[in-house]
């Protein structure tokens, strides 16, 4: 990462570093030590050749950071001058910049067989058997359906009876399932 600092020593004060070597895109930090300001940053030809700025002119909040991306645009060697501008042109600074062949990564990714192959699903459980006491539950809920059946013979008391264990049944299951 390139480092500039704004308004360090001063209002509309640039320190950049003499030089900066890169083989790859890189970022340069923009970190202003006092008010707002815009900065205007610049490729020259030689530089231009083998990599980019998307944006030349960027507005720094007061002791605020940004970051400007450099990409790589060639694979070539470049050697330059990167000039970084702040206070309308009022003060310039240049980095020595040294563009140096990509780093080559000529070894292969070598990928585990078992990655290549669907992982199996753990096989789901019904909410009995996680919690045999929601059918035991329902058992003495059927058998207080089937008694009270058996012991006043009225089938709205009997319908009643049967949406009360169904309710039951249903909220226990929904309730296990979260």
């Amino acid at each position: 990462m390139l480092p500039v600092h704004i308004n360090r020593e001063a209002p509309q004060s640039l320190a950049v570093p003499d030089s900066f070597e890169a083989s790859d895109s890189f970022d340069m930090r923009l970190v202003n030590h006092g008010g707002s300001c815009h900065v205007h940053i610049h490729l020259d030809d030689a530089l231009s050749e083998q990599a980019a700025i998307d944006v030349p002119n960027h507005h720094v909040d007061g002791n605020g950071e940004r970051l400007v991306r450099v990409t790589r645009i060639g694979d070539g060697t470049a050697r330059g001058k990167l000039k970084v501008v702040t206070a309308y042109g009022a003060t310039t600074r240049y980095v020595d910049l040294q563009l140096t062949e990509p780093v080559s990564t000529d070894e292969p990714v070598i990928v585990g067989e078992e990655l290549s192959k669907p992982q199996p699903r753990p096989a789901e459980s019904s909410p009995f058997e996680r919690r045999p006491e929601i059918l035991v539950g329902v058992v003495l809920l059927l058998g207080l359906t089937v008694g009270t059946v058996a012991l006043f013979q009225n089938a709205v008391l009997v319908l009643g009876v049967v949406v009360l264990v169904v309710g039951v049944v249903a909220a226990l299951v929904v309730a296990r399932s979260d």
